[in-house]
């Protein structure tokens, strides 16, 4: 048997790490605003669960970024796919990373890639060059590492 998954990322701003991760993947920005606005009407989400990103309600603690080509729900605008979910936590990231994302650009993209990337907002940690690996190690807006091979 097989499980779906998503990837939950802590962070202190969902809506910029959900903004970056979608640029740098070419993914969608989850829109959870039916829900959000069924949630309000209903009386059950307060006023400061919720905020407005882009011009649509939006929770405030939690926004995810999904494949294009994935099923999603349409009443919710969760995907049912390869899907990063961005949480809201009170504490900084202290350490690095336990698990992080490599982004396959290929050698002919690599640069190019790291270029765009640190145009979104990443900054370059280290460029790898060793036996059997070459790749250039970032972080994220909130310093996350990942790395693009």
């Amino acid at each position: 048997m097989t499980l779906d998954y998503k990837i939950v990322v802590d962070c202190a701003d969902p809506h910029r790490q959900a903004a970056f991760w979608g640029e740098a993947l070419g993914y969608l920005v989850e829109d959870n605003s039916p829900v959000v606005e069924r949630l309000i009407t209903g009386g059950m989400l307060p006023a400061e669960a919720w905020t407005v990103v882009d011009g649509r309600k939006a929770f405030k603690a939690m926004a995810a970024v999904r494949h294009p080509e994935d099923p999603f729900d349409p009443a919710t605008g969760i995907g049912h796919g390869r899907r990063l979910l961005f949480q809201a936590v009170p504490e900084a990231k202290t350490v690095k990373n336990r698990l992080h994302l490599d982004l396959h650009a290929g050698p002919e993209r690599r640069e190019a890639e790291v270029d765009r990337l640190v145009a979104l907002g990443a900054t370059v940690l280290a460029r790898i060059d060793e036996p059997g690996t070459r790749h250039v190690t970032l972080a994220d807006p909130e310093g996350n590492e990942f790395c693009v091979q």
